[in-house]
């Protein structure tokens, strides 16, 4: 690749200094600079401080979802007055609001938390400054991408105040409670403002996924081969495809309720059905359509939400094991597999409805598919940290924290991909500890791991490590026991979904009701283990100790430059010779070797198995 096509459509040569030819010009004050700002890096902290926002406000729904399944029907203390006023009810949490608690859990931690954070926050932080470019390809439709999102998150947000308030028809949003009006309080309203939300997050992604392709294909700094790229970028890219084909399905789903809804149009409403007694529709739709539109995006969403975080642990892992990654180009196909098998697969959320057997013997099978190429990806991490000289930093404790929460919400999965065992656990506790432990556990380990390895970049100071590892230590020791029993109750059958587990005679017995507390208990520890993380990242982010280019050692690109990144990231372009996991070179002085330097002869060539 030649210095000129390296820096392509926007006239940079790999001479060219930004004070002379940026982009876009650096900002003239505080609103562009911070507000209305085209610099990727503002933008995704941008998105990082919006995530964890709603993390906290998703996590204090999770907590009252908690604590009516620990003590079904008992009054929530200091809250209950000011929600539910009905002395007549004894400040009781009316069944309905359990629904709506789930329902908006489940959303905002998905489209408002997981998906921002990981795409949204590290995606634009990082992309352009680990392939050794000034800035996204296009940098006001990146601007675009974020402000999409405040009017998702204000619609999510008015969904509550409502008539009838907030959607109660989970985040899968499934017909007929969603389409008829009058099914549900929450079907009145609220469940407009939902889809309305999802679809300026729709467009957010969107706009991102197709700024990271160009991105990524045009503006890689000379000498960035595909595959000399860092695996976070390779996790990115991928699921930014993945985002391009799948999201105009969900978002086609999504005009198409809301049509059903405000327009009269009968898409998802069968020939001549009633709801709650309600003279018959004219109909002509299917409400299974909905489930095939959904899951075909949302199920690629669940990669969307795990793929990126399998490239940030395998960076973090490779600097603190100070060892190439194992396996490099099998890691990237293995990426690449998962996301291919994550097209065809929708079918297994589908089992229950009636589906012929070979098709659904078909979906099994391309299920338990996607258990080979996440075996390669689990067998390289372990790989990489064989023999390693193991730095336990933070962001380490949290990377392997992801790889071993990983492997048991895999192992699930496998449950639930054969079509007889996922017969029983339908629906029950065992497909939430399945969900959160890839979300969780998985996902969100990896953001963990992310900010505590990325924040000296991103902020120019370090996290306190002792504080941050109180804070893994407290929310591995939570997380495991709140998600790990769900494993055990939704074997015996309790559902999920239902305000009070004990109306079942089957199931109200002392055990399942003493893991219930068990859980809860751990859920809030699980909050409260927060707190330590929250003022940590405030704190330092301020008053923290001053963090170098380079404190890792690390050698990918974005350590190049300075901490925080100036605006034009790089004053020359720099040139890459090698892949970014050139760690214990045999013959160097030191036990890291940067893309930016090339391999010494005497070092020998490299490793064919490590490349």
């Amino acid at each position: 690749m030649s210095a000129q096509h390296a820096g392509n459509g926007h006239g940079h040569t790999a001479e060219s200094h930004g004070h002379e030819d940026h982009i876009h010009p650096a900002p003239s004050n505080i609103l562009t600079k911070y507000v209305f700002s085209t610099d990727h890096k503002v933008i995704g902290i941008q998105f990082l401080i919006s995530g964890l926002i709603f993390f906290v406000l998703g996590g204090l729904l999770a907590m009252a979802v908690r604590w009516q399944l620990a003590w079904p029907w008992s009054p929530i203390p200091i809250l209950s007055k000011s929600l539910w006023s009905s002395p007549a009810l004894g400040y009781r949490m009316p069944p309905e609001y359990f629904n709506k608690l789930f329902t908006m859990h489940a959303s905002i931690m998905i489209f408002f938390v997981v998906i921002p954070l990981l795409t949204g926050a590290f995606g634009n932080f990082l992309i352009p400054l680990m392939i050794g470019a000034r800035d996204m390809a296009f940098p006001k439709l990146n601007m675009f991408s974020y402000w999409a999102m405040p009017f998702a998150m204000v619609a999510i947000m008015y969904s509550f105040y409502v008539e009838g308030g907030s959607p109660e028809a989970g985040w899968t949003s499934y017909p007929v409670l969603t389409v008829a009006r009058w099914s549900t309080p929450g079907s009145l309203n609220g469940q407009t403002w939902w889809l309305i939300a999802i679809l300026f997050a729709g467009v957010s992604s969107l706009m991102g996924s197709i700024n990271y392709i160009t991105t990524v294909i045009m503006l890689r700094a000379p000498g960035m081969k595909m595959f000399r790229m860092p695996m976070t970028v390779w996790a990115l890219f991928i699921t930014a495809i993945l985002q391009a084909f799948a999201l105009p399905v969900l978002t086609s789903a999504l005009v198409m309720q809301l049509l059903d809804r405000t327009a009269g149009t009968n898409f998802f409403s069968p020939v001549g059905w009633s709801v709650a007694n309600a003279p018959p529709v004219v109909g002509g739709g299917q409400t299974l359509m909905w489930q095939h539109l959904f899951w075909f995006y949302s199920h690629p969403a669940v990669y969307i939400m795990i793929l990126p975080a399998m490239g940030f642990v395998s960076d973090v892992i490779a600097t603190f094991s100070r060892k190439p990654l194992f396996g490099y180009k099998p890691m990237v196909f293995a990426i690449a597999g998962i996301a291919g098998l994550g097209f065809i697969v929708w079918g297994h959320h589908m089992f229950q409805s009636g589906m012929n057997p070979a098709l659904g013997a078909t979906f099994m099978l391309s299920t338990m598919m996607i258990a080979l190429p996440s075996a390669v990806k689990v067998f390289n991490w372990l790989g990489t940290m064989w023999g390693g000289r193991l730095q336990l930093t933070t962001a380490m404790l949290n990377a392997m924290a992801f790889v071993a929460m990983f492997v048991i919400g895999g192992l699930s999965g496998i449950f639930m991909a054969a079509t007889p065992v996922d017969m029983h656990i339908h629906d029950t506790y065992f497909i939430v500890a399945h969900i959160h432990y890839v979300l969780f556990g998985g996902a969100t380990f990896g953001i963990f791991a992310a900010i505590y390895y990325w924040f000296p970049k991103m902020f120019g100071r370090m996290l306190n490590e002792r504080w941050g590892k109180v804070h893994f230590f407290l929310s591995f020791i939570f997380f495991n026991g709140t998600f790990f029993l769900m494993h055990i109750v939704g074997m015996h059958g309790m559902p999920r979904r239902y305000a009070d587990f004990s109306a079942f005679p089957y199931l109200n017995t002392p055990s399942l009701r003493h893991l219930n507390v068990i859980m809860t208990y751990s859920a809030f520890g699980l909050g409260l283990a927060q707190i330590p993380f929250a003022i940590n990242f405030f704190y330092s982010m301020v008053a923290g100790p001053k963090a170098g280019p380079n404190p890792w050692k690390a050698n990918s690109l974005e350590w190049a430059t300075d901490s925080p990144p100036p605006h034009y990231n790089f004053a020359t372009i720099p040139t890459v010779y090698h892949p970014a996991y050139e760690f214990s070179v045999p013959g160097l002085p030191d036990d890291f070797l940067p893309q930016t330097m090339p391999r010494p002869a005497e070092a020998g060539p490299l490793d064919p198995v490590m490349a």
